[in-house]
């Protein structure tokens, strides 16, 4: 397939995400329509919606220095933004991403924006340095975050806001968990240095492959040896504090890695719900995999009334609905998908899940509260609020994590039930 046809449907992807839906969803719609995409041509429109999301702030400033008022035409719009990310960010030929834009741009609107695609094209080209340089003196464009993104950030953390939105930015690492039932993390790195992919250990049992390849590639993916996991995403099991014999609660556990990896610490009674039907075949995907068994069930956490037998757990994980503002180097969609106004209606959704699921815990029992958010309102304040409603809730410990080079955005806070 032609490149500029690449183009275009990286370009439909962006105005899909105008439109609401989630970049997994749209990537995945635009694959099935287009199936006979090489592995090549896969990777190339992957990149396209990825980067252009992850820099749009960059590109539409760069775009109305060359284009002052936004075009009548969104799609040839949308499709400038993809062919300067292409410029900037890929090693694609500059003269094939222009001559390729031109000619998907002879396809739109009749052909009357070729000259103008090719004119701000070549003007970028000529006055790239200026154009970048404008960009990068403006707050909105360097950041690539939402005004009202930034905002927050700086009240939440006013030492830390710029290193957050750099964290964000950029591509995320490759960090595997190894499946402590199949080997050690000194067995798998071996392994991996044999197939020849640097990596190193970070800890638990994390590692880091230098440069980040297919899952197929990684040794042992396919038996169960290993698991694509975030060493921030790691620390939740370890936190629960798991014993051999405990009936566990995972609310929310899909696509099922914290759920696989609380089965590869010890041996439990594992109770796996999410609402999703498809998102919960995916917990099972994962489990079978990893040759571990849970009870997997399709379910409201928050409506215990509808699924749960009466018998108390021992241990909770309460991974509840979130921002996601913590992952968005792996979801860049996340932040033009966001409003100002979700925070409260996830408020709500999180107070009422933490309170359904408090109930089902054992006296003694430990709930750990996890988002994968950075802002206070869906974490400290939440813990805070929650407190002061249950009177035999203690927080034993809390932390958050922000987006760095090791890890992504977490927040985590572990209570026990006198």
């Amino acid at each position: 397939m032609a490149m500029h046809h690449i183009q275009q449907m990286a370009a439909d992807i962006l105005g899909r995400i105008e439109e609401g839906t989630t970049l997994t969803e749209a990537l995945a719609d635009a694959q099935r329509q287009q199936a006979g995409l090489s592995a090549a041509e896969r990777g190339a429109l992957q990149d396209l919606s990825y980067g252009s999301l992850r820099h749009l702030g960059v590109l539409r400033h760069c775009l109305r220095q060359l284009v002052p008022n936004p075009l009548p035409e969104p799609r040839v719009e949308r499709l400038l933004l993809v062919a300067l990310y292409q410029l900037q960010h890929t090693r694609a030929a500059p003269y094939a991403v222009v001559n390729e834009a031109v000619t998907q741009a002879g396809q739109l609107a009749r052909g009357k924006f070729k000259g103008l695609v090719n004119g701000v094209l070549r003007n970028f080209q000529r006055r790239r340095d200026e154009v970048l340089a404008a960009a990068a003196a403006d707050e909105a464009a360097w950041s690539n975050h939402p005004d009202w993104w930034v905002a927050r950030l700086k009240a939440a953390y006013p030492g830390e806001w710029r290193d957050v939105v750099d964290a964000s930015n950029v591509h995320p690492p490759l960090t595997l968990r190894v499946n402590r039932r199949r080997g050690s993390v000194a067995d798998y790195l071996a392994r991996l240095e044999a197939a020849g992919m640097a990596a190193s250990a970070l800890g638990g049992d994390a590692v880091r492959v230098a440069k980040p390849v297919a899952v197929r590639e990684l040794p042992g993916f396919a038996d169960g040896d290993v698991s694509v996991q975030d060493e921030g995403a790691q620390r939740a099991a370890h936190w629960l504090d798991l014993a051999p014999g405990l009936r566990v609660l995972d609310a929310c556990a899909a696509p099922g890695g914290k759920t696989g990896h609380m089965l590869e610490l010890a041996d439990l009674e594992v109770v796996a719900l999410d609402i999703d039907a498809a998102r919960l075949a995916r917990v099972g995907d994962n489990l079978e995999r990893l040759g571990l068994n849970a009870s997997l069930r399709q379910a409201d956490a928050a409506r215990p009334q509808d699924w749960w037998d009466g018998k108390p757990f021992d241990r909770i994980l309460a991974d509840v609905p979130c921002s996601a503002s913590g992952v968005v180097r792996r979801h860049p969609d996340i932040k033009w998908l966001r409003r100002p106004g979700d925070f409260a209606a996830l408020g709500r959704q999180q107070a009422a899940m933490a309170d359904a699921l408090w109930p089902l815990l054992a006296s003694g029992g430990k709930m750990l509260y996890a988002t994968c958010s950075i802002f206070p309102e869906e974490n400290r304040q939440q813990l805070e609020s929650f407190l002061a409603r249950h009177p035999d809730a203690a927080c034993l410990k809390q932390e958050q994590l922000l987006p760095c080079e090791r890890h992504d955005g977490f927040y985590y806070a572990l209570l026990a039930k006198s």
